[in-house]
C-alpha cells in the first residue's frame, strides 16, 4: 500500500454514537452548549447530543480522540466532579503528556461546604505535587493560572493536618498608577488594597468566624512584603505573591526568613512587573541563582493553563504574541 492510499484509509469518515448516562448527558449539554463546543473546536469533529445518545462524526483518527476524551469526561462525571468546557483542554493535555486526567481531576486539595479545590491542568497538579515535595516553589505564569490559590488551598491544608503552625502570606506594596501617600489612613489601611485579594481567597477556603479567629491570633498572617524584614519564620507556610514586583534585594531578604520546619512557594507573572524599566525584578533575576538547587522547584504556567473565563485566556495569548512581535517583553 503507498503512503497516500495508507493515509487516505486512515483519514477514512466515520461515525459512532456512544450511549450515555442521564447524569452524563446533563453534564454535557450545558448552557451554550459549552462543553460539547470545545469538543468540536479542539477536534474538528461534529458532535451531536440527543437524549442519551452522542454522536461523534469526522475522520477515524479525530473520532477515536473525542471518544478517549468522552471516556475521560464520564469517568470524571460518574466520580462526582464538575465540568466544563475548559475541561476538554485538560484532558486532552493530559492525554497527550501520557498523565491519567483522574489522577489530576480526583487530587482533592482542600474542601469547603462542598466544594472541592483540585488541579484542573496537567501544570497545576505538577505544581500541587511540587509544593508536597519540595521545601521552596516557584509558580511563574500568567493571570488566572491558580498559582496563588492553589498554594492558599494547600497552605490551608497543611494548617488543618497540623504541618505547620501558621500561614503568611504576603505582597510586595507596589504602586501600579496609585500612591500609597495619597491614600486615606495608616499604613496598614493603605497597602489593604493590596492584600485584599489575599483575604478574599481565604473566604473562599473558610468559615469566616474560623478565618476571623485565626488572623486575631495570628495564626494566619497577611502583611506587607517590608515585615518580614529581620524575622526568622519556623514551623509557617509562607506565600509571596506577586513576586514579579520584589526587587533581587527584597526577594533574596524574602528567601532567606526561611526557618526550620517551614515550607515556602512564591508566585508571580513576569509580563506583569510594576517596577521601573531600571529595576530589576527579583521573580527574573532569582532563577538563574537558585534555579539547579536541589529542594527548589520552579514549575512554569502557559496560556493554556488559565482557568478563569475563556477571553481571558485570549487577552493572555493577545498580549504575548504583541510583546514576541515587538521585543517588548521584559528581560531583568
Amino acid at each position: 500500500m503507498t503512503v497516500v492510499s495508507a493515509a487516505l484509509t486512515k483519514l477514512r469518515p466515520l461515525q459512532e454514537v456512544l450511549s450515555v448516562s442521564n447524569e452524563v448527558a446533563a453534564e454535557l449539554a450545558t448552557v451554550d452548549d459549552g462543553i460539547l463546543g470545545a469538543l468540536r473546536d479542539r477536534l474538528g469533529i461534529a458532535l451531536l447530543l440527543r437524549g442519551n445518545r452522542l454522536t461523534l462524526e469526522g475522520d477515524d483518527v479525530r473520532v477515536g480522540q473525542a471518544r478517549a476524551v468522552v471516556d475521560e469526561l464520564v469517568e470524571l462525571v460518574e466520580g462526582g466532579q464538575v465540568i466544563g468546557p475548559g475541561t476538554v483542554d485538560a484532558v486532552l493535555a493530559a492525554l497527550d503528556a501520557a498523565e491519567n486526567p483522574r489522577e489530576i481531576f480526583e487530587d482533592v486539595v482542600w474542601r469547603h461546604r462542598g466544594t472541592k479545590i483540585t488541579p484542573k491542568t496537567v501544570n497545576q497538579k505538577r505544581y500541587v505535587d511540587a509544593i508536597r515535595e519540595c521545601t521552596i516553589t516557584f509558580g511563574v505564569g500568567p493571570a488566572g493560572t491558580g498559582k496563588t490559590y492553589l498554594a492558599m488551598a494547600l497552605a490551608v491544608a497543611a494548617m488543618q493536618e497540623r504541618e505547620v503552625s501558621r500561614i503568611i502570606l504576603t505582597r510586595p506594596a507596589v504602586e501600579a498608577g496609585e500612591r500609597l501617600g495619597f491614600l486615606p489612613g495608616d499604613m496598614l489601611a493603605k497597602v489593604d488594597p493590596y492584600l485584599r485579594p489575599l483575604f478574599d481567597a481565604l473566604y473562599d477556603m473558610l468559615d469566616a468566624d474560623r478565618l476571623n479567629s485565626y488572623l486575631e491570633k495570628g495564626t494566619i498572617e497577611v502583611a506587607p512584603l517590608a515585615f518580614m524584614r529581620g524575622r526568622t519564620l519556623n514551623d509557617s507556610f509562607i506565600i509571596l505573591d506577586e513576586a514579579q514586583n520584589t526587587t533581587p534585594e527584597q526577594m533574596q531578604m524574602f528567601l532567606t526568613r526561611l526557618g526550620f520546619g517551614s515550607k515556602i512557594v512564591v508566585t508571580g507573572d513576569v509580563t506583569q512587573v510594576d517596577l521601573p524599566r531600571e529595576q530589576a525584578s527579583g521573580l527574573i533575576h532569582v532563577r538563574e541563582i537558585l534555579g539547579a538547587i536541589e529542594g527548589i522547584e520552579f514549575v512554569e504556567f502557559g496560556n493554556q493553563d488559565v482557568v478563569r473565563h475563556v477571553l481571558v485566556q485570549r487577552i493572555v495569548e493577545a498580549y504575548k504574541r504583541h510583546a514576541d512581535e515587538t521585543g517588548t517583553q521584559r528581560r531583568k
